[in-house]
Order: C-alpha cells, then structure tokens, then sequence
C-alpha cells in the first residue's frame, strides 16, 4: 500500500519541489521512503511520484517510480497472483530485476496493454507514464478498494490518491462544486466520478483513463462491470453444490491476501463476515492468525465479547482494547485531514482507532467488507424485499389515496407516533413510496438522508441532480427485479464512495494496509449467478454465507442482531460536541460561507436542540462538511 502522484503540466512551471509537496502531504500513506522522476517533452513536464509502504519485496529494489524500456510507473495496491503472470512473462522472453508486484505490472503492460488488467487479481490504482508515445495510462481496480483523483484544468493535470496532494499544487483551484456538495448531503459522500471541487473527478472504479499529450485529451474507458456477471443465467446448482464450490473460492481468495513480506492481522468484529474470513484463514494455517477487535462500552460499541468468545473458539492470537468515549471523540477534529472530502459515515471514527491497534503489531490486516453486498446482508435488503412485496399487493387506486391523505396530515401532527424517533422521516418516505413503489425509488428512499426538495431549500444556490451510478439502467430482463437491483447499484455506489473510502483513509491514518478479501472480482462474478434464495432465503441474509460458517464455528457463537460499528451520534451532537455545531452552524459562519440558506440550517438546529432526535443525521452531515470547510478553504486557502 502506498501513495501515488504526479502531473503533466503544458505550462512547463511544475517542478519537482512542488511534486514533492503534493506527495508528502500524503506522509502516512507510505512511511518508508519516497521517489520521484520528471520528463520533459517538446510540449509539456510530467512528473511522477510515490510513497512508500514496503509491504512486498523490501529491498530497494522494490521502489518507486519504476522503469521498463518507455514505460514508467508510480503504483499503489497488490496484485496478489504477479508469480503466476511473472511465469508467464518469463516464458515470453521477459526478465526481471526484483520480487515486486510493480515490476511485473509494467512487463505485463509492456506485452499485452490494457489487456492486462483481465490478469489482475488485486486492488490497485496505478499510473504508466509512455514517454515514446507521450501517453499517460491511468487505472483503479474493480471494485475501487484503492482511490484515484484527478484535476484537469487550464493545461494541468494532476493526479494523486488523496485530494489533499492535489490541493498543495499553486495552480489547484478550490472553487466548490454546489451539486456535489448537495449529493453529499444526501449521501454522506460525494458519489463518483464527481468531487467536491470544480474540475477534479474520482476515475470509477473498473475504468482506465488515457491521456494524450499530443491531444491534450482524457478519455476514460470501463474495462469491467458487476452488471456483466449479473446478466448472466442464474446458474443450475444445487445447494450442496454451491456451498462446496464457494467455500473453495472464498479460501482461495482470502489465502491470496495472506501473501505478504511483513506481518498480516485480521479485523474481526465477530459477525458473519469476519468470522467467515478468520475462521477460513485459521482451519488452513498452521500459525495462529493474529486477530483484533475494538470495543467502546460508554459509545454503545461493545462487540469485543462476541469477537473473544470466536476468537478463543478458533484458536487466534487475539488483541482487544476497549476505549474510551472520550478517545473516540478524540478522532473527531482530525477527520476532516484524514478524510480531505467532506464524509459523514460515522464508523470512520471506531475503523480508525482499530487500524491504530492493529498497526501496533502488523503492518497489513484485512477486513471483511463486501459480504452484505455480494450475499445479501444488509437490514434494508430484507425491508426492500418485505415492503416491496406489500406494496405489490396494494391497488394503485389505494396507495394513490393513502399518499393523498398522508399528504393533508404532517406528521407532527399525528400524536403519541410524532415523539418516536426518525418517525416524520420514516412517514415521508412511506408516503413517496406510495406514490411511486418503484424499485429505484425504494432504493434511493433507503439511501438518501434528505429528498431533491429539502435539498434545494437547504441551499442558496439550485443544486442541480448529478449523473452516477444510482442512475445506471445495465441491469436487463429477465435479471432485473428489486433486490439483486438494489445489490448491483450498492456494489457501484454505497461500497466504493463510503465503505471502502471509510476504510482506505482509516487504515491509511496509521500507515496500515487494508485489505478487502470480499472483493476478489472472482466471488462476486460467482455469487452473482447464484440463485437468490442461496443469498437470501426466507428472510435468512448471507444463507449460503452462514452454512459455510458454521462449519467451523457454532450458530449460537453468531446468532444476534446485527450491530456494525454504530456511533452515538445524537448523545454527542447534545453534549460533547455542542459546541463545535453552535460555532459551525452559527448565523455569522454560515452567512460568511454563503453556500447555504441559514434559515433552513437554525430550522434544523433548533428542531434537533428542540428534542427532534431524528434531526441527528442531518445535523452530523452538516457539521462534518462545516469542518471540512474550515480546514480545507478557510485555514488552507491555497496550496
């Protein structure tokens, strides 16, 4: 894991002092070394730089940017099977100079072009600069476990994997882009390929981006898409079957992640999904495998319990350490550096502070992210399937009147129900749900934390809808119907804009590497072609996922609600952090930023002071951005 940079400037003014301050405004990314290399062309400078984290071959021949005839590459991920390409490269005539995954990623570039990425399995972005052809070859793995960021503007380019790197160049410019700023708002992050900032894009994940210094061109291309393994026929297995043939797959892809030159951790939380990792690992190893959970009782985070009981049950090395409310909150100033686009999800604080233990004694763990989108593991999946049904057996005629009569009743109205908490935004959504029991509009009532309407009233300025892949219609008959839709979009947005954002910038803040075993592309082009009811099986989530599991650890070790890594975000907002919402939410601050309409910001305040819990989010949502603000345009106005 590491962190890349770099610039192709037609100005010829970028020098390598200023590469060099993008790049180690990244520091953490990659503590055990730096590199750097310029070229100059008739028409413009490039520029290519890397952090270090040495995690394969530790010489020095392991560092970066790396050179093969034309070819130069700054590279940050793993590609876990490079021994089996670097065979195949040998056979054709290839040699090598070092172990490293990088060296092999430019003799396979070198051979077969942007044909080989189909031979990855890994999570990478990486940028391949062709100084024959003067062409710049950009790309972000599958699933987009690892971050790329790019600003082209005024005849500069600049790339790096944290957008605080890009903010260090003189010429960057931080003029705020208000529609993404509005999909924030509604998300939590700002959904790809848009960014905060005018001129600055996240390349998708499954995408490479080509640029032609002779064209002064971007162009970027999708070299694979989840939507090619779900519109496939759903396979003819039985369940025996296909429990034997994913177990295999699952251990084949989770070994691959063991392979490392330093030592490797497991985060287990004691769910499903990090049992399934842990329990897989350990049953094939011969070492115990080291193990770490975090819990804080005092913040309602207490799964360490359940993780030592598993732990002990499989016979790991494990950690856990239980914090503080106050060393949770401790996290909280630091967020906006650590994650430098505004970002809501809350759970970065409690990832954060287990990247920190686990970094104590490894320098990789994995994580187990991914096995509620590939089979079917969220809560709303199974409320998507309970509600969607209902609302299929209602007439048209009746929910069109339900929603007219909720339309005359608000819901402050409504007695004893208007003092239960989130009970005015649940009645909304029931109500536009009524209105239009569309797949993707129960989706995007799921997903959204305020609609397009309170959006616009929040703002000064009309905040206009963004193209992503919330929109994206490549589900086709006879494959599309509500939850492997919903599974699809969620692989394509909540997953790489939140999760693993969450995860990259957690670990990265402790100079750990995460690693996402879940998202070998393999398990889900396999799992997608499972029939659902080995996903979900009369209101059972992951079945197919549990039978695997109990295998090697007993049911009732595992049989509990699900808990995930929830922060007491409304106890906070009225104690603890009181005052940072007063400054940041307050008249003056708001009025001098100018962005939002401070009558709707003191409506929502005042609500949420008033006893309005369900005001909590959006309160949250407001004041992570109000932070990042403050961090990013006011304190740090220019680079």
């Amino acid at each position: 894991m590491c962190g890349i940079s770099g610039f192709v400037d037609f100005s010829k003014l970028t020098s390598q002092e200023q590469l060099e301050k993008m790049n180690r405004s990244m520091a953490l990314r990659g503590p055990d070394g730096e590199g750097y290399a310029l070229y100059q062309t008739p028409a413009a400078s490039v520029g290519l730089g890397h952090r270090r984290l040495s995690i394969i071959d530790l010489s020095n021949a392991g560092s970066q940017p790396q050179h093969y005839k034309q070819f130069h590459i700054t590279f940050n991920g793993e590609i876990y099977n490079y021994h089996s390409i670097k065979e195949e490269l040998l056979a054709k005539g290839h040699q090598f100079i070092s172990h490293s995954d990088t060296e092999v990623i430019l003799h396979a570039y070198a051979e077969w072009g942007h044909h080989c990425l189909k031979k990855f399995i890994g999570m990478f972005a990486f940028v391949i600069y062709d100084d024959e052809k003067q062409e710049l070859f950009a790309v972000r793995d599958r699933a987009g476990i690892k971050p790329f960021f790019y600003f082209w503007n005024n005849g500069l380019l600049l790339f790096a994997s944290e957008l605080k790197a890009l903010m260090q160049h003189k010429n960057f410019t931080r003029q705020i882009n208000i529609h993404a700023a509005g999909a924030y708002m509604q998300l939590g992050y700002v959904p790809a390929p848009h960014c905060i900032f005018e001129n600055t894009f996240k390349l998708k994940p499954g995408h490479y981006l080509h640029f032609s210094l002779a064209q002064k061109e971007i162009k970027v291309q999708q070299y694979w898409s989840v939507y090619d393994a779900y519109n496939k026929p759903t396979l003819d297995i039985s369940l025996s079957e296909a429990i034997t043939e994913t177990e295999k797959l699952l251990l084949n892809a989770f070994q691959y992640r063991m392979v490392s030159d330093v030592p490797v951790g497991v985060f287990l939380s004691g769910g499903y999904d990090s049992s399934c990792v842990t329990a897989l690992l350990q049953a094939n190893h011969s070492e115990k495998i080291k193990t770490f959970t975090i819990g804080v009782p005092d913040a309602g985070l207490n799964e360490a319990p359940y993780a030592k009981d598993i732990a002990a049950h499989l016979g790991t090395q494990h950690t856990e350490y239980y914090c503080t409310a106050a060393e949770a909150l401790e996290i909280v100033p630091k967020l906006p550096d650590y994650y430098d686009e505004p970002f809501a999800d809350s759970s970065a604080i409690p990832t954060t502070l287990v990247s920190r233990i686990a970094r104590q004694q490894v320098t990789v763990a994995l994580s187990a992210d991914a096995g509620d989108e590939v089979f079917a593991g969220y809560n709303r999946y199974d409320y998507v399937t309970r509600l969607g049904h209902k609302l299929k057996l209602m007439p048209p005629a009746l929910r069109k009147t339900a929603a007219a009569v909720m339309d005359k009743i608000p819901a402050n109205s409504i007695p004893y129900l208007n003092k239960k908490y989130l009970f005015a935004s649940r009645y909304e959504k029931v109500k536009n749900l009524l209105k239009n029991s569309s797949a993707e509009n129960l989706l995007m009532s799921l997903t959204k934390q305020m609609d397009d309407e309170a959006i616009d009233k929040l703002f000064i300025q009309h905040i206009r809808k963004l193209h992503t892949a919330f929109d994206s219609k490549e589900l086709v008959k006879p494959y599309s119907s509500p939850l492997p839709y919903i599974m699809a979009i969620d692989y394509e947005t909540y997953l790489p804009d939140d999760i693993l954002q969450k995860v990259d910038r957690a670990t990265m803040s402790a100079s750990l590497e995460g690693r996402e075993p879940f998202l070998d592309h393999r398990i889900i082009e396999w799992a997608a072609q499972l029939p659902m009811e080995f996903k979900y099986n009369k209101g059972i989530k992951k079945y197919i996922l549990r039978q695997i599991v109990h295998k090697y650890i007993p049911q009732s070790l595992l049989d509990r609600p699900k808990m995930g890594f929830g922060i007491p975000i409304a106890t906070w907002l009225e104690h603890e952090l009181k005052d940072r919402v007063e400054f940041y939410l307050s008249d003056t601050f708001i009025e001098k930023q100018g962005l939002f309409n401070n009558a709707e910001i003191q409506k929502i305040r005042h609500a949420f002071y008033n006893g309005k819990t369900e005001r909590a989010e959006k309160i949250w949502y407001l004041l992570m951005f109000q932070m990042w603000y403050d961090t990013w345009i006011n304190k740090n106005p220019a680079g």
